[in-house]
């Protein structure tokens, strides 16, 4: 088996001790090998700690912890399996979208898919189900978020944005609530007795409310919104953008607030995960990076955003007061810096990240344009 680089301890600002892992590369990490041919390009993992991972092609393969795979499945049409997600009450249950096409398997017997589901009308992205398992939601790149009513097999929602939805999931501890994000820049928050969203962020608008120093850049560089994660609280949530930005916003009632924000990527943020339990949140970009963060002391410290009327007299304030606030918040920002406390240098575009318990310590699990899954080691929380 491949060695693991160790990760050195290192001292942060404030005496805080924090891990750093230095010019890791790609091939220092254990692989998981022959499942696949193909790129993978989603991963996912049971409360059992059984992995499942899908590529192009219609490629699926199960993995027990092991570097050789568990059981492998060719599904129909050979379409490119974009999202797995487990039952969380029935760990045996994977729901895999391929295409247009949702397929529920049995893990306990990988073979042709016990039921299909044909809901949405372009490709699937995303796929979430609900903490009670009643509901499964299903985001395509028509911009539809296509919400199924699995006990009766029936669609009892249809949501949308205005452009691709990358990403849905639903909120721990609150089963009729969830948040999306997608490429028409928007982040919103829904409930399943509306039809609309209760509460929408545009993450462009919010940078030239604030006069970001990237602002004049966004037209080249505009904050699609890739992928997110709610942590088990239920209540903070965190965004991945194609700015190299990490956003966290915390919902109240019916609407949600920035909470923090900070430049995770030299390159777009393909992926963000909460580990369980936790205000431990993994990101993986287009730079090749994967980081740990440590968010549970920023929350809640941070300067809020100001409320809307505030916002629309800021437009008509005198330049002079616009360049004191600006410096105001570049000050505050340099004051409340997030680092992250693990680096690992993966080296390819990172696909997909999960989260696994592995002979008991955690483990990151990565995806990229190869055909194998690359694990590395993470310090507990």
């Amino acid at each position: 088996m491949p060695m693991l680089c160790e990760p050195k301890l290192c001292l942060g600002t404030g005496g805080s001790a924090h891990f750093n892992w230095t010019r890791c590369p790609r091939n220092m990490a254990v692989k998981w090998t022959g499942g696949h041919s193909s790129p993978i390009l989603c991963l996912n993992v049971n409360t059992e700690g059984l992995a499942a991972s899908g590529a192009e092609r219609g490629e699926l393969a199960l993995w027990d912890g092991g570097v050789a795979p568990a059981g492998r499945l060719q599904l129909p049409k050979a379409d490119d399996v974009t999202c797995l997600v487990f039952s969380p009450h029935r760990p045996t249950r994977l729901y895999a979208s391929h295409g247009e096409t949702i397929s529920l398997l049995d893990v306990r017997c990988l073979k042709e898919p016990t039921e299909r589901f044909h809901v949405n009308e372009e490709e699937i992205n995303c796929l979430s189900v609900n903490e009670s398992d009643h509901f499964l939601a299903a985001a395509d790149d028509s911009g539809a978020i296509k919400v199924m009513d699995l006990e009766n097999k029936k669609v009892s929602r249809s949501l949308r944005h205005a452009n691709i939805c990358s990403s849905v999931a639903f909120r721990p501890q609150r089963p009729h609530s969830l948040v999306s994000c997608g490429l028409d820049m928007q982040v919103m928050l829904w409930s399943l007795q509306k039809a609309r969203p209760l509460w929408t962020t545009d993450l462009q608008e919010c940078e030239a409310e604030e006069d970001s120093p990237q602002a004049a850049g966004q037209f080249f560089n505009p904050p699609l919104a890739h992928s997110l994660s709610v942590a088990s609280c239920g209540n903070i949530f965190g965004c991945g953008a194609q700015d190299g930005k990490v956003r966290i916003f915390r919902v109240t009632g019916v609407k949600f607030e920035r909470e923090l924000e900070f430049h995770g990527h030299s390159l777009g943020v393909s992926q963000v995960l909460f580990m369980p339990e936790t205000y431990w949140l993994l990101t993986g970009g287009n730079d090749g990076k994967v980081l740990l963060w440590d968010v549970s002391s920023d929350i809640g410290k941070q300067q809020k955003s100001p409320p809307e009327s505030l916002q629309r007299r800021k437009a008509h304030a005198p330049a002079s007061t616009r360049r004191d606030r600006k410096l105001n918040k570049v000050a505050s920002n340099e004051h409340a810096r997030v680092l992250p406390k693990l680096t690992i240098e993966h080296g390819e575009k990172v696909n997909w990240i999960s989260c696994a318990e592995i002979k008991g310590s955690r483990r990151v699990l990565v995806a990229d344009q190869s055909s194998s899954v690359s694990v590395y080691p993470l310090p507990e929380p």
